[in-house]
């Protein structure tokens, strides 16, 4: 059982300087690194207070230099925001600098003004995406490539450096299926998000292995970690509150109907993207979106319902890897010290 943290710099309604937002989160990756944990997996977003982190990959080398065993993951590297070749030769760097700790995780991201701002259309949103970690890839392959396709051009050019290591893992965030599908035909391991259900992501996981098996990949020995928004208190009670505050928070935040890129794929048109999923799941079942989320998305309670939770999703969904969110900082030191020394 593998476990990693998927590591957000929330400044909710600005209340304290940045830099503490920073020195805390900093913190608690050192704990990671003497606590069993596999992975940090940074969260870039841009313009929001949601996550402060608009280069995963320059606080990725930050980290690398205070940790020593904890591997650095992206999660994600929005791709089609970045030159591909420019991408390509940063996150070899940071795997040269670290000596081969990178899980390299991209995706697409969601948020329309990200999109505008950095002047992706929103019909250009999948197939650019895909086309960048398709010139990435190439790009770590030894020797020199050429690529020609709808958004770039290439001829007879090197990246230097090549990844420290020499079969890099490559993650997509993917939620849709059609965007797991596409993970599955390339052999791509795939990120599980926090927004859908115990079911659902196991449906998806299947889904997943199914396609990739039929396109000729073994499933076997992979790293899929499953992502779940976790509020851990000393009572059960004071635990589902953490989780419906958080619930609150991220629904108000980010998971806006509005903030969809609908386009280039659908299931996007569909409404089928991480950023609303759960809104509307809620919405279709004519249910609190709040309680379905601390109930039927999130792992909340006392560390004892935890440890229960995680053995059932075990047993449930063949879940081996675990990336948790922490709602706080105590829900942290929580499942550090009370729940994972169970799986040890």
């Amino acid at each position: 059982m593998k476990f990693g943290v998927l590591q957000f710099f929330a400044w909710p309604g600005r209340r304290i300087p940045l830099e503490q937002v920073y020195e805390r989160a900093f913190n608690r990756i050192e704990l990671m690194d003497k606590t069993g944990y596999d992975a940090v997996w940074l969260a870039e977003h841009h313009f929001s207070t949601y996550s402060v982190c608009p280069s995963v990959h320059i606080m990725g080398a930050h980290l690398a230099a205070h940790t020593k065993n904890l591997r650095i993951g992206t999660g994600i590297s929005l791709a089609s925001f970045y030159h591909p070749l420019r991408l390509a030769e940063e996150v070899a760097l940071l795997d040269q600098l670290t000596k081969g700790r990178v899980n390299w995780g991209a995706g697409r991201g969601f948020d329309a003004k990200e999109h505008e701002a950095f002047g992706v259309l929103p019909e250009d949103s999948y197939p650019k995406f895909r086309e960048s970690v398709e010139v990435v890839v190439k790009a770590w392959q030894e020797g020199s490539f050429s690529h020609k396709g709808k958004y770039f051009e290439y001829n007879d050019i090197e990246v230097l450096p090549k990844p420290y290591q020499k079969d890099m893992p490559v993650w997509v965030g993917a939620t849709s299926e059609g965007s797991i599908e596409w993970a599955a035909t390339q052999g791509y391991s795939i990120l599980q998000g926090p927004h859908s259900t115990h079911a659902e992501s196991f449906a998806k996981r299947q889904l997943y292995r199914n396609a990739l098996e039929s396109s000729g990949h073994s499933f076997n020995g992979r790293s899929i970690p499953l992502t779940r928004t976790v509020g851990i208190g000393k009572t059960m009670e004071e635990g589902f509150e953490l989780g419906r505050n958080g619930a609150r928070f991220m629904f108000g935040s980010y998971l806006k109907k509005n903030s969809n890129i609908r386009g280039g794929e659908k299931a996007a048109a569909e409404g089928k993207t991480q950023s609303n999923e759960a809104m509307i799941a809620a919405e279709r079942e004519n249910v609190d979106p709040i309680e379905r989320y601390v109930n039927d998305c999130a792992l909340c309670g006392s560390p004892e319902k935890i440890i229960d939770d995680i053995e059932r999703l075990r047993e449930t969904n063949d879940m081996d890897y675990l990336m948790i969110a922490p709602l706080g900082h105590e829900s942290f030191i929580r499942f550090t010290e009370d729940v994972i020394p169970h799986f040890l």
